[in-house]
């Protein structure tokens, strides 16, 4: 892999007010060597956007209890793509019944976790991922 960091955008979309699991995963994220930034709670799909692209992110992982999922990720998802940012690694996880992950899936989130992930788990995804997709880019 090259020497670049992997930027991980974490967010908490819509009025979902619990973020434990958020901070938790993005403490565990910068412990593995990528470049966090957390938004706090109660962002709409449009600043989550905004900021991703703000940050120049590598990876958007929003987190939500709420049972919103099915509305909020497929605009974060828009909302990315009108910023010409449809490249980003959409990832999340929290309270998402198993065929919405996969209808979700399907919309274009790369992959969704479940409660009791372990944190090691998410982070050695991100950094598969990513390297496969910069390994896919061609050389300058």
């Amino acid at each position: 892999m090259s020497d670049r960091k992997i930027r991980v955008l974490v967010a908490k979309p819509g009025l979902d007010g619990h973020d434990r699991g958020a901070k938790t995963v993005a403490s565990a994220l910068r412990d593995y060597g990528m470049e966090v930034v957390y938004t706090g709670l109660h962002q709409t799909p449009d600043a989550i956007a905004e900021i991703a692209m703000q940050e120049d992110v590598d990876v958007v992982g929003l987190s939500i209890l709420s049972g919103a999922h099915m509305t909020l990720f497929p605009r974060v998802r828009e909302e990315l793509e009108k910023r010409g940012m449809g490249h980003i690694v959409l990832t999340g996880g929290g309270i998402i019944p198993s065929d919405d992950m996969l209808e979700l899936e399907k919309k274009g989130y790369a992959k969704l976790f479940g409660p009791g992930t372990h944190t090691e788990e998410i982070a050695k995804w991100i950094k598969g991922e990513m390297e496969r997709r910069w390994a896919l880019e061609p050389k300058r």
